[in-house]
């Protein structure tokens, strides 16, 4: 069993998050902040809530969530064929679908290979493991990510 770690704000968000998310078709999860703190890191409080879903469910969530399409360029380091953003809650939500990260050959798809449920009142959330959450983090190898490696390899 997890043993989240999060404050009111990201618990009410996530709630919300899980009760719309039950009727996605395909594997989704939060990941980032949010995620590792589902795991179980200790001393997260993230600015928002992260999703990675599939284009068909980043599509049913935009118009459930009358959620706003961000049309800019992507970052340096991330994109998405799919990114909207979503105030449900008392944090913004993320929607990510087709996400890639840059690496040294090039963009390569973020798509996690492991699924946990985490039970919450709102209903079920999805995380990828604690081990494979500290996996993306040292694919993305900003400071920010490695420094939470710790918090995740604990949990493992």
């Amino acid at each position: 069993m997890v043993k989240s770690a999060i404050n009111a704000d990201l618990a009410a968000t996530l709630d919300l998050v899980a009760a719309g998310c039950a009727g996605l078709r395909d594997d989704w999860w939060v990941f980032g902040g949010a995620g590792m703190a589902l795991a179980g890191a200790p001393g997260l409080s993230p600015p928002d809530v992260d999703l990675i879903v599939s284009e068909r469910d980043a599509a049913q969530l935009i118009a459930l969530w009358n959620a706003q399409l961000e049309t800019g360029g992507a970052s340096p380091l991330f994109r998405s064929k799919i990114f909207a953003k979503a105030d449900i809650g008392p944090l913004p939500v993320e929607i990510m679908a087709g996400f890639e990260v840059r690496e040294p050959h090039g963009w390569s798809p973020v798509w996690p290979s492991t699924r946990q449920a985490v039970e919450r009142p709102g209903g079920t959330l999805f995380i990828p493991t604690p081990a494979e959450q500290a996996q993306i983090c040292r694919r993305f190898g900003r400071p920010k990510d490695l420094a939470r490696l710790p918090a995740l390899e604990a949990l493992i």
